[in-house]
């Protein structure tokens, strides 16, 4: 199959259109802004809906009414944005309705600035919302990773009848790559959506779609069984890439572009004798604790390389679990760590050059 030459936010509409999405409700934010133009254009065409909201509040809630149809269903945002879709995020997971967000993240906090960032880490991983839920979250690292990556977001959410997010930097969205649309097989037996809304047609009792139970132990059996849903996303759901780990002393961690730019770092270091491994997690959550087994004994200590002040950071400490010291290194506001100053800093931990 031929190879296309797309942008980012592109491509990533293009993707949610073979992957099945039908429906797609958002407000214009940069730099994400591509994606929902693309999708005005070419859902109609495959007898979708395009809808833009008046707010990024409206476009979750319409994700949300979309969602209990049992439609394929897809917003997009940056930062700010999805800070606003917070609440209905957390109303659709408490609801269990399948839905795919993407967020294409930007400096903060607060408005901060168009350039591109990993500062929402904590906020996506972390649920961001109310209450005890979680995401299926997953960060490719280039454009074929990320329209790979997919139909298996749309597969999972139904499977798991969760939202899940696809996480990139403003890079992510801006950059044009050669991409190839392949065919893919699901490796998840989808149930049959028998709760969605769909009218009775009277054959049935009507479905109710709900996040609010006013019994306290209803509330807890109703969490009690999302918790054992996340325990499987946990068994079944981690991704993540192994790199150079052999006999290295320092392992990086690093996800999304970022990964892209210190494999560069080990290349060059390698020429001066410092072995440099990496661990690049695909999903955020689950974090890839496991992929931490794999660090061999030359590892002397790990260094987490983000474009925030470090969020990822205790992510990596409860993963290595004491075993070794937890270092940083990362660029914020939109600024973009160089191979240089990675090189510089694992010159730094190593104790100079050899």
């Amino acid at each position: 199959m031929a190879k296309v030459l797309m942008k980012g936010n592109e491509a990533i509409g293009a993707a949610a259109i073979k992957a099945g999405c039908k429906y797609f409700f958002g407000y214009p934010i940069t730099p994400q802004n591509e994606l929902p133009e693309y999708m005005s254009r070419e859902l109609p065409r495959v007898g979708g809906v395009f809808l833009q909201a008046e707010s990024e509040v409206s476009a979750i809630n319409m994700v949300y009414g979309a969602a209990g149809t049992g439609a394929r269903v897809m917003t997009s945002s940056s930062s700010p944005g999805i800070a606003l879709k917070q609440e209905g995020i957390t109303y659709i997971a408490g609801a269990e309705l399948p839905c795919v967000i993407v967020n294409i993240v930007r400096g903060g906090p607060g408005l901060g600035g168009i350039q591109p960032a990993q500062s929402d880490y904590n906020q996506v991983t972390r649920g961001g919302g109310n209450g005890d839920y979680k995401l299926l979250v997953y960060a490719p690292a280039n454009l074929q990773e990320m329209v790979d990556l997919m139909q298996e977001a749309f597969d999972a959410a139904d499977y798991y009848r969760n939202p899940v997010m696809m996480v990139g930097d403003g890079m992510i969205g801006q950059m044009m790559e050669p991409i190839e649309f392949r065919e893919s097989v699901s490796r998840f037996e989808l149930p049959l959506k028998d709760w969605a809304t769909t009218g009775t047609k009277g054959e049935r009792k009507p479905n109710v779609i709900n996040s609010l139970f006013l019994a306290p132990q209803q509330l807890e059996d109703h969490n009690i069984r999302l918790q054992a849903k996340y325990d499987a996303m946990k068994a079944n759901e981690v991704k993540y890439e192994a790199y150079n780990l052999e006999n290295a002393e320092i392992v990086l961690v690093a996800y999304g572009t970022t990964s892209r730019i210190v494999r560069n770092a080990i290349i060059e270091l390698k020429e001066q004798g410092i072995n440099v491994g990496l661990i690049r997690p695909i999903t955020l959550w689950p974090f890839p604790e496991k992929a931490f087994d794999l660090i061999p004994d030359t590892c002397k200590s790990l260094l987490s390389v983000e474009m925030s002040m470090g969020q990822m950071v205790d992510d990596i400490k409860i993963a290595s679990n004491g075993r070794w010291p937890v270092h940083f290194y990362g660029r914020s506001g939109g600024m973009v760590p160089t191979p240089e100053g990675v090189m510089n800093k694992i010159i730094e931990l190593v104790g100079g050059a050899k």
